[in-house]
């Protein structure tokens, strides 16, 4: 490994004593200045592995030059030798807190001096080797992480689809909704980690059906009033199968599950929530279940048209759905199209 050494000293004799020192350890490369202030600038630039640098100074000196220099980003850490007379203790409290890392005596001692400069150096190594550690370890949790996320996607989508084999709807409708719903968490100006969340949590919006009657759930007609009354259940249900899940995709997925089916005057299951009583991931995917289902042919319906069913959204704002999340749907129409189009039922 070779290291930077910036050495500065307004005597030219002292800059090239130092140097010359230096040169003798090898794998150092010394940039040497002899103004204080040209050495200040060249490091808000460039980087080094450690610096030395004389108290007695016209411009600046070792003192201020070392309090400077820990004001420039990312400089903080790096080791600093000050160079003070042996009677100067006060200079040298003042330099440990300005931020010298250790002292050289006047004149300088070539033994000491290469026995500080190695044990700086080893510090540096030492250092280096500790952040390349954090760094590989942060790497290895990174993709652990994303492993653990990746089976909590699939599981996601392998429960949505339980509830999907005893339901008409298709997968595309699953994926088409949760964009749907990413869609209008962003327009919302939430943020990513939200926007990531309801992607991941809307497809279990339904899971609750799993304890819903075939009789009932597969029904080809229009539901009874006591028959309807049963198939409300399903977002209880759902809400009780995740809820005490300790994954902050399940427990999104279960207050989903148990409000999306609420109106926002309050008229809606099955709590009759009204406004911002609803939990706005619910909000949210009101608007995109709705749309969806409302396009999407099924064996009891045919799908409306994609004008039918905005036109209907928008007729809702207020009454069934949040009106922000009704205008942010619709204004974004080319990226709902393009969506549809992704996701086609059968791909």
């Amino acid at each position: 490994m070779t290291f930077k050494a910036l050495v500065v000293d307004d005597s030219q004799d002292n800059l090239t004593l130092v140097e010359e020192l230096l040169g003798r350890m090898g794998d150092i490369e010394t940039i040497g200045f002899t103004s204080a202030l040209r050495a200040l600038g060249w490091l808000r630039d460039h980087d080094a592995d450690l610096v030395l640098v004389d108290y007695m100074m016209p411009e600046l000196n070792g003192t201020e030059f070392i309090r400077r220099l820990r004001a420039v980003t990312g400089k903080a850490e790096v080791p600093v030798l000050i160079i003070t007379a042996n009677d100067q203790k006060h200079i040298r409290y003042r330099a440990l807190d300005a931020g010298a890392t250790d002292f050289l005596s006047k004149p300088l001692d070539k033994v000491e001096f290469m026995a500080r400069v190695s044990n700086l150096l080893q510090l540096i190594v030492g250092r280096k080797a500790l952040k390349d550690r954090a760094s590989w370890l942060a790497d290895e949790v990174r993709k652990a992480t994303a492993e653990i996320v990746q089976r909590e996607r699939e599981t996601v989508i392998r429960l949505s689809k339980a509830a999907e084999y005893r339901d008409p709807e298709t997968g595309a409708h699953i994926l088409r909704m949760a964009h749907y719903s990413e869609l209008i968490a962003r327009g919302l100006g939430m943020s990513k980690a939200e926007q990531e969340l309801i992607l991941e949590a809307a497809p279990m919006h339904d899971i609750g059906k799993v304890g819903i009657s075939d009789n009932i759930l597969l029904k080809p007609g229009r539901l009874t009033p006591e028959e309807f009354e049963v198939m409300k259940q399903h977002a209880a249900y759902g809400f009780e199968i995740l809820q005490d899940s300790s994954s902050r995709v399940l427990q999104a997925g279960a207050a989903i599950a148990l409000g999306h089916h609420e109106k926002y005057d309050g008229t809606g299951y099955p709590n009759a929530l009204a406004g911002a009583a609803i939990p706005i991931f619910s909000r949210i995917v009101a608007v995109a279940d709705v749309f969806d289902a409302l396009t999407s042919e099924r064996p009891y319906k045919k799908a409306w048209s994609l004008e039918q069913a905005a036109e209907h959204i928008k007729m809702g704002a207020g009454t069934h759905f949040d009106p922000k999340c009704v205008a942010v749907f619709v204004s974004h129409w080319s990226e709902v199209l393009k969506i549809r189009q992704r996701f086609k039922d059968g791909h």
